[in-house]
């Protein structure tokens, strides 16, 4: 599911509907990545800005892709945090065009 574009702050469903993986593992990753910071309501109910959701994008993809440990994790974003910005760049670019491609495909 992708993330309607625009929008200010995302909920923990939607975000977690997005990278496909459960609530308990983002509450879990907010607690083990001082990054992640979801702002709050009085009731508690987090909000994801877009910010929280590219470092959940890093997390995710050093760890659900690459296979990283969470400490392994949290040592490449500290001393590698430009390459890994620069992988999921390049990765988020290839999947539009690999999304371009195949809806040009479906047109033809």
């Amino acid at each position: 599911m992708a993330l309607k574009e625009g929008k200010l702050f995302y909920s923990i469903s939607e975000v977690s509907a997005h990278f496909d993986v459960t609530a308990s593992l983002l509450r879990y990753w907010e607690s083990e990545f001082l990054s992640i910071k979801p702002r709050r309501n009085p009731k508690g109910t987090r909000f994801y800005s877009s910010k929280d959701i590219d470092e959940i994008r890093k997390i995710y993809y050093l760890v659900k892709e690459n296979g990283y440990t969470l400490q392994g994790a949290k040592d490449k974003l500290k001393t590698d945090s430009k390459i890994v910005d620069a992988n999921v760049e390049l990765i988020e670019k290839l999947e539009r065009i690999k999304a371009f491609l195949t809806q040009l495909k479906r047109e033809l």
